[in-house]
C-alpha cells in the first residue's frame, strides 16, 4: 500500500479508493464467511454465526457506499501536478478535495489560500462554477472569512498564472502559508485552507 496520503496531498482520493476497495473486500469475505460457517456447522441458516453475519452487512454497504463516492470523485492528474508545482513557489497547495453539499460534490483538483485570495482548480467540465464558488463562500463565511476573493479556474494554464500572481503577492509581503496552518492551534477558529478542507471527503 505505502505510505498514509493525508487529505489535501497529491494522490489522495486513489489512496483512499485503494483503501476503501480493501476495506470492502474484507468485510464482505467475513460476511459470507461467518455465513458459510454457520451453514456448515449447524447444517442450518438458523444459527448464532448467520445473525453476526446480517450484522456485518452493516459495516460492509457502508464501506461500498464510501467506494461508490471515491469511484466517482475527480483527481489531480500527473500532467497537472507536475505543472502546478512548476509554478506554486512558497505557495501551500492542497490537492484531490472534493467539497461536499447537499444537493452535490465538486471536485477540486488543487487548491490555495493567500492574503485573502482563495483560488481553486478544477479539470471538472460538468462543474457549476457558481454554484461551487457560492458554495465555498457560504461554508467559510460560517468560519469569520467574509471578505475573501473566490476564483474557480478549470484551465490549467491559467491557473498557473494566477500560481504566478499570488506567488508574486506573498513574497511582497512576507507571507509564510504553511507557518499559519502550523501555528493554529486546536480549539480556535479554522484557517480559511483547513476549512476547504474540512468541508471535503
Amino acid at each position: 500500500m505505502g505510505s498514509r496520503i493525508y487529505k489535501g496531498e497529491f494522490g489522495y482520493i486513489n489512496y483512499r479508493k485503494k483503501i476503501a476497495i480493501i476495506r470492502t473486500a474484507i468485510c464482505l469475505l467475513i460476511a459470507v464467511g461467518l455465513y458459510v460457517a454457520g451453514l456448515i456447522i449447524w447444517e442450518s441458516q438458523k444459527n448464532v454465526l448467520s445473525i453476526v453475519a446480517a450484522l456485518g452487512c452493516l459495516p460492509t454497504g457502508w464501506s461500498a457506499v464510501n467506494l461508490i463516492m471515491l469511484l466517482k470523485a475527480g483527481f489531480c492528474s500527473e500532467e497537472d501536478h507536475t505543472k502546478i508545482e512548476a509554478h506554486k513557489g512558497g505557495l501551500l497547495i492542497h490537492y484531490d478535495h472534493v467539497i461536499t453539499s447537499y444537493e452535490t460534490n465538486y471536485n477540486i483538483n488543487a487548491s490555495t489560500v493567500v492574503d485573502k485570495n482563495i483560488c481553486l482548480y478544477t479539470s471538472d467540465k460538468r462543474m457549476e462554477i457558481a454554484d461551487c464558488e457560492k458554495h465555498v463562500r457560504k461554508m467559510i463565511s460560517q468560519s469569520g472569512y467574509s471578505s475573501y476573493s473566490i476564483k474557480i479556474f478549470t484551465d490549467i494554464d491559467k491557473f498557473c498564472e494566477r500560481l504566478d500572481q499570488l506567488e508574486k503577492l506573498r513574497s511582497e509581503h512576507g507571507i509564510d502559508p504553511q507557518a499559519i496552518e502550523d501555528a493554529w492551534v486546536p480549539g480556535t477558529v479554522q484557517t480559511a485552507a483547513s476549512v476547504l478542507l474540512s468541508i471535503s471527503l
